[in-house]
C-alpha cells in the first residue's frame, strides 16, 4: 500500500508504478448483479449455455463497465491519500477494453501515476492510469486514464 501524504510526495513519484492489486475472480453472480443493476441484460453477459455455444470467448464474460467499475475497489488496495481535505474523481481522458474478462477468470490492477499538475492552493490534478490484466492473458482488459484532484 503507497500512502501519499503530501503534494511532494505525489510529484515525486510522477512516471512511476504505484503497485499492483490483489487478484479478484469475476464470478457470475457478480455479472448477474451488474445487469440487474445497470440494465444491461445481453446474452454474452448472462445466458451461460448460450455463450458456451455461440460465443466467440467460449463462455459468458464480464460487462465492459463492471471491469471499469472495480478500479476504485482494487485501487484501495494500491494507495491512498492521507491528510487531504478532499480528493474526488474528476474523470477520466481515456477508456479502452482490449480484451474481454470470462467469467471465472481472475484480474489485477496495475496503477501508475503518469502526470501531476500543481493547481495551487495544496491542490493537485493527478492522471493515473489503470491497467487491468486478466490472468493468464496476453492483453489487458481495461486501460484507463483516470483523473482525480486532491487537496491538502
Amino acid at each position: 500500500m503507497r500512502v501519499f501524504t503530501s503534494a511532494e510526495e505525489i510529484l515525486a513519484a510522477v512516471g512511476t508504478e504505484i503497485g499492483k492489486s490483489e487478484w479478484l475472480t469475476i464470478s457470475q453472480e457478480r455479472v448477474n448483479q451488474f445487469a440487474e443493476a445497470t440494465g444491461d441484460h445481453q446474452w454474452i453477459h448472462l445466458d451461460v449455455d448460450r455463450a458456451k455455444k455461440e460465443s466467440p470467448y467460449g463462455g459468458t464474460i464480464a460487462h465492459g463497465f463492471l471491469t471499469l467499475s472495480l478500479v476504485p475497489f482494487l485501487s484501495a488496495q494500491i494507495y491512498k491519500f492521507e491528510g487531504v481535505k478532499m480528493g474526488i474523481n474528476y474523470g477520466s481522458n481515456k477508456v479502452r477494453f482490449p480484451s474481454p474478462v470470462l467469467v471465472g477468470s481472475a484480474i489485477q490492477l496495475t496503477s501508475t501515476l503518469s502526470e501531476a499538475t500543481d493547481l495551487g492552493d495544496g491542490a493537485l490534478q493527478n492522471t493515473f492510469t489503470q491497467t487491468i490484466a486478466v490472468e493468464g492473458g496476453s492483453k489487458p482488459a481495461l486501460v484507463l486514464e483516470m483523473v482525480t484532484r486532491v487537496i491538502f
